[in-house]
């Protein structure tokens, strides 16, 4: 019977004691998950603040790709007078190639589908270019080639870098509006 007693007692104790255990661990855990996620919100945050302006620059640089590769912009440019159209539209790609590739950083932090225009935009130029030179006479001029180039565009009613940015500028609405 003593043994009752002595355990009727370890009991009265032990039953208080793993009930104040269990309220605390569940208190206790409750506030390091809520803490947790106070901290994670605020690194998320933090984050967005340093990688929006970021996002922000990728964008408008791509743009200026897109509008330093545009048939207008790129001609004027490109264009030096006596070039003949092979050495035109050498040119043309090479100078399309480098500005695509100062770029290249830019697909971190916009869209794939974002990143995969620019890219498709920049081969259409080139195939632009390239279908274009095609036409010419072997004898013609970087001039020709400049006309040409305008000509084909006019005829497809379509400027594959107006859509490009047009996209990008959509796009940037919808990513900061959130």
């Amino acid at each position: 019977m003593d043994v009752w007693v002595v355990l009727l007692e370890m009991v009265k104790i032990l039953v208080p004691a793993l009930i104040i255990f269990a309220v605390t661990y569940i208190l206790l855990n409750n506030f390091f998950k809520n803490e947790y996620n106070k901290r994670l919100l605020e690194l998320k945050t933090k984050n967005q603040d340093i990688l929006t302006p970021v996002r922000l620059q990728a964008y408008e640089r791509l743009v200026l790709l897109l509008e330093r590769i545009s048939p207008n912009s790129l001609v004027m440019r490109v264009n030096k007078q006596g070039m003949t159209a092979s050495q035109f539209k050498a040119e043309l790609i090479a100078t399309i190639n480098d500005e695509f590739s100062h770029n290249l950083s830019q697909q971190v932090y916009v869209s794939i589908q974002a990143w995969t225009l620019v890219r498709a935009v920049k081969e259409k130029m080139i195939n632009i270019i390239n279908m274009t030179y095609t036409t010419l006479d072997q004898n013609a001029s970087g001039i020709d080639l400049a006309k040409a180039i305008f000509e084909h565009l006019i005829k497809s009613e379509e400027i594959p870098t107006q859509t490009a940015i047009d996209f990008l500028k959509k796009e940037l609405q919808i990513v900061f509006e959130q």
